[in-house]
């Protein structure tokens, strides 16, 4: 061991005081003595001992690295990731409920309980000036977009060029 300051919380070490290695959670360093507070790795035995500077010689570091060493912003995004890609299997409306927009019932059933359910997708949405067809399509291309949705051609028309 080089010096016993480089011993610091998170390491995990071997001596022949314990039967297996030890992962250090607190660790004070005295005049003659060093407490070491911490637990085995393999059964999770709570270790609280006061060993003298001598014995602590012997002591070897098998890690001395922390697992999670990477910025929390970066964990954040990998684990919403691997979130937001398990999710549709969990969450059928999932483009619905991720959208900035509330669909009325009648948007909900036409695109989820009709739309979709086809193996082939074609239709043409007409109605109403204001009943939704813009918040349909919208969902209708969200869901086609995620990953288990499908993979095929959208063709948006406007309602002029449809008539001629």
């Amino acid at each position: 061991m080089d010096s016993p300051s480089d011993i610091k919380p998170g390491n995990v070490i071997k001596g022949p005081q314990w039967p297996e290695p030890v992962e250090i959670k607190v660790i004070e360093f005295f005049d003659t003595d060093v407490h070491i507070l911490g637990s085995t790795t393999t059964t999770n035995t709570h270790i609280d001992q006061i060993i003298p500077l001598e014995e602590f010689q012997q002591i070897s570091v098998l890690q001395s690295d922390k697992l999670l060493n990477e910025e929390p912003s970066k964990v954040f995004l990998a684990l919403e990731t691997k979130r937001y890609r398990f999710a549709s299997i969990y969450d059928p409306l999932l483009a619905m409920n991720t959208s900035k927009v509330d669909p009325l019932p009648h948007q909900i059933e036409a695109v989820y309980g009709y739309v979709l359910r086809l193996p082939r997708i074609r239709f043409l949405i007409a109605d109403d000036p204001g009943a939704g067809k813009t918040i349909m399509a919208g969902l209708i291309i969200k869901e086609l977009k995620k990953p288990d949705g499908g993979s095929g051609r959208i063709q948006l028309q406007e309602a002029d060029e449809a008539a001629s």
